[in-house]
């Protein structure tokens, strides 16, 4: 009833003009609008909303994964393994993936024949098809940086890397609504409002004022994004001591690549936006740094790890396997899953074609055919790292008889 009685007080004109830019621009007869004004312009109506992305999963043999035949699978199946250690986080020991776990239990140690009978009779393979790419994605690469600073803040290492902030909040939209079930809202409090959390640019302004707790301090702001962007890392102290840093949470706003922003401005080319590259154009630019670091409003918050891990955790809550492990996103591919890749290494023909553990999400890993791999620590992995950015394909290995993913 109240949507008529408005109805009634809005002027004829207006109603013919939303019309027309709801089926077809008006095309008013100009000699009957003499006399009594301009016509009214249709107002531009906006773009329509391009679809979400939405996943197929088409169902392959194995002797269509390219390959397959040759491929070793016990480092695989140890990977998968490791997941395993997480039953919950599979969906439960009652889970297709949890399912799955004690047959992958019962393969004998170092035996590649039943490795492969394993996942060939547990697993069928599907090729992940993106309603925006086709089969075909972008596979970078991550490692975990090894930094240098200190537990206190001193002349040299005065850049904070910060802990959880005591006023980020964190809203889970799975309890209210399904369909949202892998978003978060992230912001802090504003009266009674709940507003957008600081951006990196915000964060540095604030300096001292941050209501974060400082874990350690570094030298090396660059060094400190990368690891941000990493998502994980250790702290080399002068005692010779290591602290592993894991992922504790982020501000909530979207990653934006400096890489992209620094060609888009001309400051490099296209080939040359690596880590290397951006790091090397930032030695020659330190009083530009911090105005190229705030283009991405993305931040990131760390924890102390305990010691005795053997590498940083992943959003399975499991040690990451180098060379084993794969960042994908979770909308498409669930965590835990086995994930066959076929791509090429950095800058390089020669062929990368091996199954991978999906452990990992990332920030920046949004898309069907899209995935991060984990080349493990330290300098030599971070130069893999830097310099992957390749074309691949990607099938979801799903346990046989299960419906897969829904994939939306």
């Amino acid at each position: 009833m109240r949507s008529l009685l408005l109805l009634r007080v809005i002027p004829s004109w207006v109603i013919l003009v939303l019309a027309g830019c709801a089926l077809a621009p008006l095309k008013p007869d100009v000699a009957a609008c003499r006399g009594a004004g301009a016509c009214p312009a249709c107002p531009q109506c906006p773009p329509p909303k391009p679809a979400p992305e939405t996943a197929r999963y088409e169902e392959v043999s194995f002797d269509a994964l390219p390959g397959w035949s040759g491929a070793a699978l016990q480092p695989s199946l140890r990977a998968f393994l490791a997941g395993c250690a997480r039953p919950a986080a599979l969906g439960g020991l009652a889970g297709p993936l949890g399912r799955a776990c004690e047959p992958a239990r019962a393969v004998p140690e170092n035996d590649e024949v039943e490795a492969r009978r394993f996942f060939e009779s547990a697993f069928t393979a599907y090729a992940l098809i993106s309603s925006e790419s086709g089969d075909t994605g972008l596979i970078t690469g991550y490692y975990e940086p090894i930094i240098d600073g200190s537990r206190e803040r001193t002349a040299l290492n005065r850049y904070p890397i910060f802990g959880v902030p005591e006023d980020l909040i964190v809203v889970d939209l799975a309890a209210a609504n399904p369909d949202v079930r892998n978003m978060r809202l992230r912001g802090r409090l504003e009266g009674r409002r709940l507003v957008p959390y600081y951006s990196r640019a915000e964060i540095e302004t604030r300096g001292e004022g941050f209501s974060a707790p400082a874990i350690a301090w570094t030298a090396d702001p660059v060094e400190l994004f990368f690891m941000q962007i990493q998502g994980s890392g250790q702290l080399r102290l002068d005692s010779g001591e290591r602290i592993r840093l894991g992922y504790a949470d982020q501000n909530g706003h979207p990653f934006r690549s400096l890489g992209r922003y620094l060609v888009e401005r001309g400051e490099m080319k296209l080939e040359d936006a690596s880590m290397q590259g951006i790091k090397s154009w930032s030695s020659a630019n330190p009083e530009r740094l911090q105005e190229a670091l705030n283009q991405n409003p993305s931040y990131v918050f760390f924890r102390e790890l305990p010691p005795g891990n053997d590498g940083p955790v992943g959003a399975l809550g499991i040690p990451l396997s180098a060379e084993y492990s794969i960042a994908v996103d979770r909308r498409f591919v669930p965590l835990g899953a086995p994930v066959y890749l076929a791509t090429t290494f950095p800058l390089s023909e020669e062929k990368l074609e091996r199954l991978m553990a999906a452990h990992d999400t990332g920030g920046a890993i949004r898309g069907v055919v899209r995935a991060d791999f984990y080349w493990g620590g330290g300098a030599d992995a971070g130069a893999r790292a830097g310099r992957m950015r390749q074309q691949g394909k990607m099938w979801l290995l799903w346990p046989r008889g299960e419906p897969p993913p829904r994939g939306d």
